[in-house]
């Protein structure tokens, strides 16, 4: 038998019963992709508005940010405190998404400028 058909069921190490906080898999079969410093990666916000699919609703979108979810948690908290609404952000796609209901362009431009964030659009 091959090693891909064998799989830990039980075992009496704590080290070896450790799982990832993310996956919830065990640290040998984790493939989660490793964390990266958001301060040492260079990246530059992209910023649109978007009603396509929304009802007629217009919603400010913060485009290419690290896939990293604690940041895009905390910055999505600073954008709707500043903003005084809702917002969400994602993860699905190839890099991390801040969506804020309305047209906020202005106001999410300057708190990313004050966060150090760089951003075009």
């Amino acid at each position: 038998m091959s090693d891909s058909n064998h799989r830990l069921v039980y075992s009496t190490d704590p080290a070896m019963n450790r799982k990832c906080p993310r996956c919830k898999e065990l640290e040998a079969a984790c493939r989660c992709a490793p964390e990266v410093d958001v301060k040492k990666v260079r990246f530059t916000a992209v910023l649109r508005i978007e009603k396509k699919g929304r009802g007629g609703k217009t919603v400010t979108v913060v485009d290419k940010l690290p896939k990293q979810e604690a940041f895009l948690k905390e910055l999505c908290t600073k954008l709707k405190k500043r903003c005084g609404s809702g917002g969400t952000y994602l993860m699905d796609g190839p890099d991390g998404v801040v969506e804020i209901q309305g047209d906020k362009r202005e106001l999410v431009r300057a708190c990313l400028a004050a966060e150090g964030i760089p951003s075009k659009g």
